[in-house]
């Protein structure tokens, strides 16, 4: 999908690309591309004159593959954090600073980018310039992710009170269901922390780079100290989710051991009795017992004595 924007009274407006000709218009200060086809493609490669990265130089890690200037203008490739029904993942959105105007593609559609729409349309003077729709789209980048950063806290505060909660004891249901929700929320932890490291080499590149004005400069510096804050709560997100797994592998550990406990007492308790039906079922001719009137019930009586025996002496010893 193709959408080209311009500015209408302060507000970014979106208008329909029929022609080459629509495209090219002065006017134009922004061009969208979500998941374009190869006509697409071409259109704006052939309007701007300059080539597009494919799917597999998106992904490049090098900086000087995600970052760099060349004659067509500024190129950045940053990571932004998507989330949908099947999980978080983080799409590759590539940049390009192209004669005053912005290029941007991405394979799918971001919620950053909704939310930038939204606010670029309806407030007055947000945006001015290619620059500021740059840094504006990181910034709401920014916010999102302190939101997801929120949510995860308040995920692991509920697990920490379920974790933490003497009066109710886990089973292993929910044993196995806290373990997956730790582990999901270290699995987005850990996608917002490759965001934030990644948007940070793409905003430290584009102030080196002195194609923003003073202004701009400042709002970027501002931006990179909201993420540096950011980036730092989640080295404390990973503790707390380090301390809760570490909780809940103990609780699996104490469990676990008190199964083990009740196997071996009970190995304990019936090891006597076994051990005298085991005397009583020997074949020897000379046994007084045998010929004794109450000689099956003594034998009945002292396996159960026996037996009674082990498990009151570890009751008093609170072994049990």
């Amino acid at each position: 999908m193709l959408a080209a924007f311009q500015l209408a009274h302060g507000r970014l407006v979106q208008f329909p690309v029929e022609t080459p000709a629509d495209l090219a218009r002065p006017e134009v200060i922004w061009v969208d591309l979500i998941d374009p086809s190869d006509d697409e493609r071409t259109l704006v490669q052939s309007v701007f004159r300059l080539a597009l990265p494919d799917d597999q130089e998106l992904e490049d890690i090098e900086e000087s593959a995600r970052c760099y200037q060349d004659e067509a203008g500024l190129h950045l490739n940053s990571c932004f954090l998507h989330q949908s029904a099947e999980g978080a993942n983080n799409v590759t959105v590539s940049f390009h600073l192209h004669e005053r105007r912005l290029l941007t593609m991405r394979q799918e559609e971001l919620a950053v980018f909704r939310l930038f729409r939204m606010r670029a349309r309806v407030q007055t003077g947000l945006v001015e310039n290619a620059e500021d729709i740059l840094l504006s789209i990181y910034e709401a980048a920014i916010e999102h992710d302190a939101d997801v950063l929120e949510g995860i806290y308040s995920a692991l505060e509920k697990v920490s009170a379920r974790v933490l909660n003497r009066e109710t004891e886990m089973n292993d249901k929910a044993m196995a269901e806290t373990v997956a929700d730790i582990a999901l929320q270290e699995d987005v932890n850990g996608k917002v922390r490759l965001d934030l490291m990644d948007t940070r080499r793409s905003l430290s590149y584009l102030l080196r780079s002195r194609v923003l004005q003073r202004e701009q400069e400042g709002d970027l510096r501002e931006i990179l100290r909201d993420l540096e804050s950011l980036n730092n709560h989640t080295g404390f997100l990973f503790d707390k989710i380090n301390f809760l797994m570490d909780a809940v592998m103990g609780l699996i550990n104490l469990s676990q051991s008190k199964i083990i406990k009740i196997f071996s007492i009970a190995a304990v308790v019936f090891l006597p009795p076994t051990m005298i039906a085991s005397i009583y079922g020997m074949n020897f001719g000379r046994m007084p017992e045998l010929s004794w009137e109450f000689g099956y019930p003594f034998a009945l009586l002292l396996m159960v004595l026996s037996g009674i025996a082990p498990y009151w002496f570890f009751k008093k010893k609170g072994w049990l």
